[in-house]
């Protein structure tokens, strides 16, 4: 398979680590392909050379232009249910034999008080954003262990690192994929299994509108979704652990961390 080197020691998915900073070829699967994030992070790796990608998402003609753009493989699923999430990843293998690079950035939001949100949304962000994210892992990852390499991306968000006040669910399952991903990284130490965290801020894509309601502040303004792309990017070929975008997102958790009455004042007043 073909690689790209550099001056860093890393896993890759590809292959076993080699001196260099490397990025051998594979199968990749993106889901929440159809527009956003995902959309950007098919566009990515497909300027990449010899990548197979696959990519899942749920409207069928936005993910077949997409797949096409991409020259990938369209896998059209409902990560609503579990149901769903399994054949999405028994399509994945069947398709390409394994995936070597799983990038799960499928995610839905509802914007508005808890007190107030129906059980049906509350059902279907903790079905799409944590439980889908959940089961796909558990189920491809047998196969990433048995080859000794690959990689996990899980698209996670500011509001699972800092909690935002009306999207009182949503930054519960985003907190509960940053906990997954750490636990994760730490059971699957000396496996040649990497997985990475990438937090975003708000990211200029459809999210807002499909939740709702549009995006409120006027700081911070969205960033475009291909930054996040190029982000995932680096994190697979240098295996970082954790990518915050842009970088200064790391310091509302570190406040919070050393601070935690700052924190709470400041996130009444700027939450």
């Amino acid at each position: 398979m073909a690689r790209v080197t550099d001056t860093v020691r890393r896993d890759t998915p590809g292959g076993r680590t080699v001196a260099g900073r490397e990025s051998r070829t594979g199968v990749a699967l993106v889901t929440g392909a159809s527009s956003g994030i995902g959309a950007a992070v098919c566009g990515r790796i497909a300027a990449e050379e010899g990548w197979r990608l696959l990519v899942s998402g749920r409207d069928r003609e936005r993910l077949a232009s997409v797949a096409a753009s991409a020259r990938a493989t369209a896998l059209r699923a409902d990560l609503r249910t579990l149901t769903g999430t399994e054949q999405l990843a028994e399509q994945a293998l069947d398709t390409a034999g394994r995936v070597d690079l799983l990038v799960a950035s499928a995610g839905i939001g509802w914007a508005g008080p808890f007190r107030s949100m129906p059980a049906a949304a509350v059902d279907r962000i903790i079905a799409v954003d944590l439980a889908s994210v959940v089961h796909l892992v558990r189920l491809l990852l047998p196969g990433m262990i048995e080859a000794g390499r690959g990689h996990i991306v899980l698209i996670g968000s500011v509001a699972g690192a800092t909690a935002v006040r009306g999207e009182a669910v949503y930054s519960a399952a985003k907190a509960a994929v940053a906990a997954f991903a750490d636990a994760l990284r730490q059971e699957l130490r000396g496996t040649g299994v990497r997985v990475t965290l990438v937090v975003p801020a708000v990211v200029d894509t459809p999210f807002f509108a499909t939740r709702g309601a549009r995006y409120p502040r006027s700081w911070p303004r969205p960033v475009p979704p291909e930054r996040i792309a190029d982000a995932v990017w680096e994190a697979v070929v240098s295996g970082r652990d954790d990518v915050h975008v842009p970088g200064w997102l790391r310091l509302p958790g570190a406040v919070r961390a050393v601070a935690p009455g700052l924190y709470r004042r400041l996130a009444v007043r700027f939450g």
